[in-house]
């Protein structure tokens, strides 16, 4: 295909000198413009063309086809318009076509133009013949006359003249008049090309505005899925936790149960027997077990019998916490005083001391009770650590414990034979005198209640 390759003014120019149809191809960058292009470089249609046809191509945003744009309308890429003499579009093929459908258009464009071309010389050649006629009768019917002069002659000449004249204004009018209906139905054509461009734009953009309102719609309801799945989702798991708490608070609970149960249990099976320690005011001790439902008064008569008469009168008593067991507690057993499953028991001497017990005063007595009330705690320290270092070697005091033993064998004899705890208890200390390091002195009524306090190995006072 030969194309145009000057200005489009300069194609307008060379169209109408070759009295050729002027086509305007307008072309982007896209497939259907490729195709187009394709269409137009055929063999067939360059053939086609190439007598009937002067064809510039333009780009879509060139400056050349804006310019063309703003008197034949654009409405779509790419085109192919093709213009008649008189600057009316005689075709505008919108889009891409076949090649044969293209060849078609342009041999229907080159026929219109060609009977354009025809009617137009037939229309001034019937005006020429009847200015003519009109001349040539007007001359025959002077002639006719016989009578004419030259002034005559000149004068009906002149007004011939000026009648072809008034013709000719007429016949320029009628053209100028023509190509001003044939503008304002170009102008027309190109308004409402405009209008209808205007119209698919609104349109399109109509579209697209409900294209996005009905996406944000589907965007919004989509959200509101999601939150709504979220919050099922949270109170499923809201659910499941608190099921799972309840579910762990039961096992907790039950297994607390289980644990308090078997506790008592065994708290129970612990306090079917009470396991008592009898701290005696020496020191020493003996311990013997007894069913929880056992009395205090048993407890205290088994006491009495491991002690004897050494202490005389007595009573009971618990230092944590501190407690003197009263009559009344006598008749309570051991689970009801908590002495269950396990307790130790002091023995507290009361004041009167048994038949057997030497009592003697002197007048120095009151000041020896002080001192020794004073100088207790050390002494009953220095007992403790020579007890461990002179443990081989008895003091004097033994051999008269021994001897104090023996004299009460035969009033012994009758009662039961005790366990060897007993014996150990019974030889471990004198019973009517205390010792003050290397000074016995003897048990007296005067004395102090603190006397009866004993210290134990971790230097802790015990009543």
């Amino acid at each position: 295909m030969r194309w145009f390759e000057g200005s489009i003014p300069a194609a307008i120019a060379a169209a109408k000198e070759r009295r050729c149809v002027f086509v305007v191809v307008i072309t982007g960058s896209d497939d259907q413009s490729a195709q187009l292009m394709s269409g137009w470089e055929t063999v067939s249609v360059s053939e086609a063309a190439q007598n009937c046809c002067v064809a510039i191509r333009l780009d879509a945003q060139s400056e050349a086809c804006v310019q063309f744009s703003q008197i034949y309308p654009v409405v779509c890429i790419p085109s192919s318009f093709f213009i008649g003499e008189n600057g009316v579009p005689l075709e505008v093929i919108a889009g891409s076509v076949t090649e044969d459908e293209l060849q078609r258009r342009i041999l229907r464009v080159t026929q219109m133009h060609t009977q354009q071309i025809e009617d137009a010389e037939r229309a001034d050649q019937t005006e020429a013949h009847g200015s003519e006629e009109s001349l040539s009768v007007s001359l025959e019917e002077e002639r006719a006359s016989g009578h004419e002069t030259p002034q005559l002659l000149d004068d009906r000449v002149e007004r011939i003249t000026k009648k072809l004249e008034e013709r000719r204004e007429q016949k320029k009018k009628a053209e100028e008049e023509n190509e001003l209906k044939k503008e304002m139905e170009r102008r027309k054509m190109g308004k409402e090309m405009l209008d209808f461009k205007r119209q698919q734009e609104e349109e399109k953009t109509k579209r697209l505005l409900e294209e996005r309102n009905r996406e944000k719609a589907e965007e919004r309801a989509a959200r509101e899925r999601v939150k709504q799945q979220i919050a099922l989702d949270r109170a499923d798991r809201a659910a499941r936790y608190a099921q799972n708490q309840q579910d762990a608070a039961a096992a907790r609970l039950a297994a607390q149960q289980t644990r308090e149960n078997t506790r008592d249990a065994a708290q129970r099976e612990r306090s079917a027997v009470a396991r008592i320690q009898f701290r005696l005011p020496d020191g020493s001790s003996f311990t013997n077990q007894f069913p929880s439902e056992t009395r205090l008064l048993e407890a205290r008569q088994f006491a009495a019998q491991e002690v004897g008469n050494r202490y005389g009168q007595f009573s009971l008593a618990t230092m944590f916490p501190r407690r003197e067991f009263t009559a009344e507690d006598l008749e309570k057993s051991l689970l009801e005083l908590d002495l269950a499953p396990s307790a130790s028991i002091v023995l507290l001497p009361q004041s009167s001391r048994p038949s057997n017990t030497v009592v003697h005063s002197s007048a120095g007595g009151g000041v020896w009770a002080m001192l020794g009330s004073l100088l207790y705690p050390l002494l009953a320290v220095w007992r403790f650590i020579s007890g461990f270092l002179f443990s081989s070697a008895p003091p004097p005091a033994a051999a008269q414990n021994q001897h104090v033993t023996n004299e009460n064998g035969s009033s012994a004899a009758a009662e039961p034979k005790r366990d060897s705890v007993r014996k150990r208890v019974l030889e471990k200390r004198p019973e009517d005198f205390k010792k003050e390091g290397k000074i016995y002195r003897l048990r007296t009524q005067e004395d102090s209640e603190d006397d009866n306090n004993t210290w134990n190995g971790n230097s802790t006072q015990q009543m």
